[in-house]
């Protein structure tokens, strides 16, 4: 299998305003954290991470 680079990939940059509007918009009409990951083109893993993160600068 051959994959073909279509062009520059960049890393998305979140600001811990945007984290936490997602963090915080999971348990909302039932919203589980695999929804809000696909809805929000992440992994589930990063939404926990962040939520860690959060926590650990005290913002959640």
């Amino acid at each position: 299998m051959r994959g073909e680079i279509l062009g520059v990939e960049r890393r998305r940059r979140w600001s811990d305003e945007e984290k936490l509007a997602i963090v915080t918009s999971v348990g909302i009409d039932v919203a589980t954290v695999t929804r809000v990951a696909q809805h929000h083109d992440v992994t589930r893993q990063q939404i926990y991470g962040w939520r860690y993160e959060l926590k650990r600068k005290g913002l959640w």
